[in-house]
């Protein structure tokens, strides 16, 4: 069975909304990271929010590693809507998304990544269907925004186990954790 990443970035605070407004950090560690992540990956779940966001920018981007990976990849976007996905490989999810999900975790394949969509990645997290959560966390406290985790969108107990950490010469750090089974 594949297993399902979901790979926020997220602030001290805890704020995983628009991380482009305080994650200043770049350079050769956090795209190590990045391409490290990205390369385990062939499919990658988006919400229609994110999907609306990025299709106008990244398919004429050329940023490394991110834009030819997220170019290429095949994108499953969750949405009720009927419409038209004009960013190449991208197909709207029919049905449930769990379902969905449940399904593409039986092909064959490599890792499948959920990528900034925040309430999607969560969803699936509270379901039993994320398998890891790689956290990027800037030392950085965004103030607000959308939480990963908030009182509005309740979490079951979820027990995970530190598999890396990581930590950059300018104080972020990549925490992986690997989601622990319900008993």
């Amino acid at each position: 069975m594949r297993n399902v990443v979901f790979f926020p970035f997220v602030s001290v605070d805890g704020v995983a909304e628009e991380p482009s407004d305080w994650f200043t950090e770049g350079g050769p560690e956090l795209f190590d990271l990045i391409g490290r992540v990205i390369g385990a990956q062939d499919d990658v779940l988006l919400g229609r929010r994110t999907y609306d966001y990025w299709a106008p920018h990244w398919p004429t981007s050329d940023m490394e590693p991110f834009a030819p990976f997220i170019n290429a990849v095949r994108k499953h976007v969750a949405t009720s809507t009927e419409l038209t996905l004009p960013w190449a490989n991208a197909a709207r999810i029919e049905g449930s998304v769990e379902d969905h999900l449940r399904a593409l975790r039986q092909t064959s394949g490599r890792d499948i990544g959920i990528h900034a969509s925040i309430e999607l990645g969560r969803s699936l997290l509270a379901a039993g269907l994320v398998d890891e959560l790689r956290l990027v966390m800037p030392p950085v406290i965004a103030g607000h925004g959308a939480r990963l985790f908030s009182e509005a969108a309740p979490m079951p107990l979820r027990r995970l186990e530190l598999v890396d950490l990581e930590r950059t010469a300018m104080g972020s750090v990549f925490l992986q954790y690997r989601v622990l089974p319900t008993t």
